[in-house]
């Protein structure tokens, strides 16, 4: 089932918090092929709202008895004169209908006048720290990019938003997925180049991943990749394993689809044309690896979209 995320929007909010966070989703969605995230938008009284740049925002209803997994809050400038007893009350309530709540840009700010962040690690805009930390005492104020404390997220601003949600894949749906949500959206290709890049934290990782999308075409054996590399193809497989709960097969054949994948959505080569670019002998091949790895083949792909 899809978690649910819930977002309160008030006049004044930042759309690039908000495509930061939802687009990361959107894309997890797609790369998946299945609907893991589902989204609404509220605001206090149903009424539209208007971000701080002028983008309208028709919202699905006013914040009321609805549930979910994760309450979104985001203000952003005149947060406050947001912190009145209506908009306080309604947090309060919201928050024992939804598993986890979530402060973006000056949310923290809402939630933590709500009573909500008490005894909690917390951030908020890196301009509003001292006076955060000033006016709450009773939450432990950090100054990080974005802050995940059991059921509490807080995050300092748009940019961070997006590394929030990337965040928030990998805990739900592993490495892989996150990595791949990360580079469709911020890494594209240079031009005229075709497969993903990916990139891990372990340098000898990285290393690999290098290897094998510079060989996706012609696939190598994990230990030529070692012997390449000067190392052992046991410590690969070990790297590989604690940094995406894989093999190095399973990663490179992921690699390989990924770009058949790509192939078939965004061009007009023919099945045929593009096993051959995925380092498949035949098209048969490659639809049945697809089909295992994406659940359709190749064609249903491209009528897909």
């Amino acid at each position: 089932m899809a978690q649910r995320y819930n977002i309160l929007l008030f006049d004044g909010f930042s759309n690039h918090c908000l495509a930061s966070l939802v687009e990361p989703l959107r894309a997890a969605n797609t790369l998946a092929g299945q609907a893991l995230y589902a989204w609404q938008f509220y605001s206090m009284d149903g009424a539209p709202v208007q971000s701080s740049s002028g983008l309208r925002v028709t919202p699905d209803g006013a914040l009321g008895v609805e549930a979910g997994d994760v309450l979104v809050v985001m203000p952003s400038y005149g947060f406050l004169d947001l912190t009145i007893p209506e908009t306080l009350r309604a947090l309060r309530r919201a928050a024992t209908r939804h598993v986890k709540l979530a402060g973006l840009d000056t949310g923290s700010w809402l939630l933590a006048h709500a009573g909500l962040l008490e005894g909690r690690r917390a951030t908020i805009h890196w301009d509003e720290l001292p006076r955060f930390e000033e006016t709450f005492p009773e939450v432990d104020v950090v100054q990080e990019r974005f802050v995940i404390d059991d059921s509490r997220i807080t995050c300092s601003g748009a940019m961070a938003a997006y590394d929030l949600a990337t965040a928030l894949i990998l805990a739900d749906h592993g490495p892989l997925l996150s990595m791949e949500v990360a580079h469709l959206l911020m890494n594209r290709s240079e031009p005229g180049a075709t497969a993903l890049p990916m990139k891990s934290k372990d340098s000898l990782v990285n290393r690999v991943l290098h290897v094998m999308q510079n060989a996706l075409e012609s696939p190598l054996r994990i230990r030529d990749i070692a012997r390449q590399l000067g190392c052992s193809q046991k410590k690969i497989e070990i790297r590989v394993q604690v940094e995406f709960g894989t093999t190095p097969q399973a990663l490179y054949r992921r690699l390989r689809l990924n770009l058949a994948r790509k192939l078939a959505t965004e061009t007009q080569q023919s099945v045929a044309e593009i096993a051959s670019r995925c380092g498949y002998e035949n098209a048969s091949a490659m639809t049945r690896a697809f089909r295992s790895e994406f659940g359709l083949t190749p064609t249903a792909c491209r009528k897909g979209g």
